[in-house]
């Protein structure tokens, strides 16, 4: 089990997602994966914040601590983000953006523990992707009705009715595999230097770590986040 989630531990290169253990459904052998252990580990981080964010807002003084400062940083920075974006709808949609925003970002950030990021799973980031697309689209025949959807998707001309078609399909894949390209791609450099560099490999993937774990997995962090309120926003138009 150890060797499957810690990518360091590995003594081959090794990027691929594995079986810890199985069990049977229904007469098939089904396989509890790294992927699932590491998804086990991050929402327990995200759960065990929220439920200590919510004892210290509770308990919140005038002169706040540090914990509760980080938790007012933290909500103050995602309100700013998104109300910069969406503007006057940001309410509606501040606590779908927000707890995607950290459920990435810690995902991101768990290859700093030896994990291996969620998100580079595509059964990861494909599910997050679909969740904006149905959103998208709820709110579009919510607030343009079945009219005004028809009309876009027929603009400029009614031939082109296919083509913005499979633009719109396009969204969640493109979503989806943008955000797990950047972290695969990060899991396979790492992986190559611990399986082909191990035994010098002492220390300096720190570096490494920095850059694919902390600044591309922020950035992609936001460049989801950004995508989907822009996607969101367009939807709902000027009603």
């Amino acid at each position: 089990m150890t060797r499957g989630i810690l990518l360091s531990s590995s003594v081959d290169i090794d990027f691929m997602v594995h079986g810890v253990f199985p069990y049977q459904f229904f007469g098939h052998t089904v396989w509890i994966t790294t992927t699932h252990i590491c998804l086990l580990i991050v929402l327990m981080v995200i759960i065990g914040f929220a439920i200590a964010a919510n004892i210290a807002m509770k308990k919140a003084t005038e002169v706040p601590g540090a914990f509760q400062n980080v938790v007012e940083l933290v909500v103050e920075m995602l309100d700013n983000m998104i109300k910069t974006v969406m503007g006057k709808n940001a309410a509606k949609f501040a606590n779908y953006i927000g707890t995607v925003f950290i459920f990435i970002l810690i995902c991101n950030f768990s290859g700093l523990l030896g994990l291996r990021p969620p998100t580079a799973d595509y059964g990861v980031t494909l599910p997050l992707g679909l969740m904006t697309f149905t959103l998208i689209h709820f709110n579009k025949f919510k607030h343009k009705k079945v009219k005004g959807v028809l009309q876009e998707l027929c603009d400029p001309w009614p031939i082109w009715a296919p083509i913005n078609m499979i633009g719109n399909i396009a969204v969640p894949i493109s979503l989806s595999l943008r955000l797990f390209a950047n972290v695969l791609s990060g899991v396979v450099m790492m992986a190559l230097v611990y399986g082909l560099l191990r035994f010098i490999a002492i220390g300096w993937p720190a570096v490494l770590h920095i850059y694919f774990d902390l600044f591309s997995g922020a950035i992609q962090t936001y460049v989801f986040c950004m995508l989907t309120m822009t996607y969101i926003s367009d939807a709902i138009g000027d009603e």
